[in-house]
């Protein structure tokens, strides 16, 4: 880690959400995400937002460093989080995302300069495929919540960003600190360590880890019970035990939160011993195309000519069975209700009102190449997901929500 005299960044950014942050075990700090519909034009195309979110995500990871990572922008859902910066601060609406790391305002609202801010003079930029920032490493306060404070923090400063929607101030990044490298210009080799890794390293957390509760909603806004845990887990949002596993060694998806997992539907076996990732940007389930197309043939779904999803009738809806995923020693199961599109958020995707959707879709690409699936925001509103940095891991667990039949 540098120091602030040596004016290369160290990132920190957190979360500043109205009312007291939540103590669980071992005092992580929780706190609530709000998510929104972004259909600003009363629909969107979420399958071509999806396809152009995992190309930028795949093609990244083929390069040394990760400089094209993508964020929630143009996902159908995003959450927002809200982050206090200065003294006194100013509060940014920040997106957050699994899929990128740094952590950056100025987009809408403007940063403020106050008396803790320390410019560092180095320029930082990120492209995104849809949009991009570019602008200077400052060090400043950073607040969570109601009193809890990091001293000289870095965060990116936007001197000018494009592709955000109005009212979205930057992103808060807390994928991997891999996905930093390359991104400060005159320092290309310095990673800058994600807000889960520097409350851990300050000593406000007990662990080097942030986790996630998403549920399934058929409205357009939630604010009640979603939320991320840095340091620790709720055990109040989760049944059972959380199961891990290794985060994979595949180059293609190592430096995302990514790992190895087989998927079978009913006893059928679609995609074998297979690399992917799990993304909070990403709406649906993208498997590679051999597996698409034996899911496919296999529900006897037909592709939708509005919006290009599966499309199945009430009858091979009665009749679809599990999809199941093996991820290390555990199967987490999607249930055929798991497995379609929030049928009262079908206008938004240019659906017909009683069509049913499926909410598996084509990487694009086939399997073998590593980079076989992405576990989108459809399969984690089934389950809890944990993001242990500290111990290059992800966890899973079940939730009252597993087997919701909400949609």
């Amino acid at each position: 880690m540098f120091s602030a005299t040596s004016l290369l960044p160290i990132i920190l950014l957190a979360l500043s959400i109205a009312g007291s942050p939540v103590e669980v075990r071992n005092s992580p700090i929780t706190l609530p995400i709000t998510r929104r519909l972004n259909v600003p034009n009363g629909t969107v195309n979420i399958l071509q937002h999806d396809k152009a979110r995992a190309a930028a995500l795949r093609d990244s990871s083929k390069l040394g460093r990760h400089t094209g990572n993508m964020p929630m922008t143009n996902s159908f859902y995003y959450y927002t989080a809200e982050v206090g910066v200065g003294s006194p601060p100013t509060t940014y609406n920040l997106l957050v995302d699994t899929g990128s790391s740094n952590t950056w305002v100025g987009a809408s609202t403007k940063y403020v300069v106050t008396r803790t801010s320390v410019n560092t003079g180095q320029p930082v930029a990120v492209g995104y495929g849809s949009g991009s920032f570019s602008g200077t490493e400052y060090l400043d306060t950073v607040t969570i919540g109601s009193g809890v404070t990091v001293i000289n923090q870095s965060i990116g400063v936007a001197a000018t960003a494009s592709g955000f929607a109005t009212g979205i101030d930057g992103i808060l990044g807390i994928g991997p600190v891999d996905l930093t490298e390359g991104t400060l210009t005159k320092s290309p080799s310095t990673m800058i360590p994600t807000v889960t890794d520097n409350l851990y390293k300050e000593g406000t957390t007990p662990q080097d880890i942030v986790s996630v509760f998403f549920k399934p909603s058929s409205s357009q806004t939630q604010t009640d019970g979603e939320e991320l845990t840095f340091g620790g887990t709720d055990a109040t949002k989760y049944t059972g035990e959380i199961a891990y596993t290794p985060i994979t060694t595949a180059n293609s998806a190592s430096a995302y939160w990514g790992l190895n997992e087989s998927i079978t539907y009913g006893s059928m076996t679609i995609l074998s011993h297979a690399t992917g990732i799990v993304d909070t940007g990403t709406t649906f389930l993208a498997i590679a195309s051999d597996a698409y197309s034996k899911y496919k043939s296999a529900t006897s779904a037909t592709v939708d000519a509005a919006n290009g999803l599966l499309l199945v009738s009430s009858a091979q809806y009665s009749a679809l069975k599990n999809l199941n995923f093996q991820i290390g020693s555990e199967t987490y199961s999607l249930s055929p209700n798991g497995q379609i599109w929030p049928r009262s958020l079908n206008s938004h995707i240019s659906g017909s009102s009683n069509g049913i959707y499926l909410i598996v879709t084509n990487l694009g690409t086939p399997s073998g190449q590593g980079f076989d699936f992405i576990n989108g925001y459809t399969f984690l509103q089934r389950f809890y997901s944990v993001f242990d940095s500290g111990n290059s891991r992800v966890g899973f667990a079940k939730t009252s929500f597993t087997d919701a039949t909400t949609n």
